[in-house]
């Protein structure tokens, strides 16, 4: 049965919602601890941060925070972190939905590069590769057994080579607990 779905940008007042979703999502209090303080957290931003509705209830969210190159660069940067749909409502396309929304956003906005620390089975599907082959360090050394979970999607083609190096991601996420994967 198709369901209506909206994707919007949450506001602070959607901040129960987006914090239940994750929660529900992975099962624990880490993901949503990490996404209130990631909203709170002035080095994280400009974020975006995208509800997924389907009949009024908020059934995913996706979480986009500023990041650079430890060397200086011109490039925009952001950050995938973390990307959560309710267990009743996944394998609908709501993830995908939501993570092609926001690159869409982000691509309009002038942003370059967009970094993620997933699934190397799904967020290719989006156009991410690996980033580390590419020249683009993580923020803390990834296990080699999931080196490939360390993505890049190249919004504007061209760029490696050019650019590279360790990317420093916002203050919340430097836990080397965050970059085990």
């Amino acid at each position: 049965m198709y369901r209506t779905m909206i994707i919007r940008t949450a506001q602070d007042s959607d901040l129960d919602d987006v914090l239940s979703v994750e929660h529900a999502a992975f099962g624990s209090m880490v993901e949503p601890n990490l996404v209130r303080d990631l909203l709170e957290d002035a080095s994280a931003k400009p974020t975006l941060s995208l509800l997924a509705f389907q009949e009024g209830q908020a059934v995913g969210h996706i979480l986009f925070t500023k990041a650079y190159f430890a060397l200086e660069s011109p490039l925009s940067i952001s950050l995938l972190a973390p990307l959560a749909v309710l267990p009743q409502a996944q394998r609908q396309g709501i993830g995908t939905r939501l993570v092609e929304h926001g690159l869409q956003i982000l691509s309009k906005s002038g942003t370059d590069l967009v970094f993620v620390l997933g699934h190397p089975e799904y967020y290719p599907r989006h156009g991410f590769r690996p980033a580390g082959v590419l020249g683009f360090d993580a923020p803390y050394p990834i296990p080699e057994k999931n080196a490939n979970a360390w993505m890049v999607l190249l919004i504007r083609e061209g760029i490696t080579g050019a650019f590279g190096g360790k990317v420093i991601c916002a203050n919340k996420l430097k836990k080397p607990k965050y970059w085990l994967e």
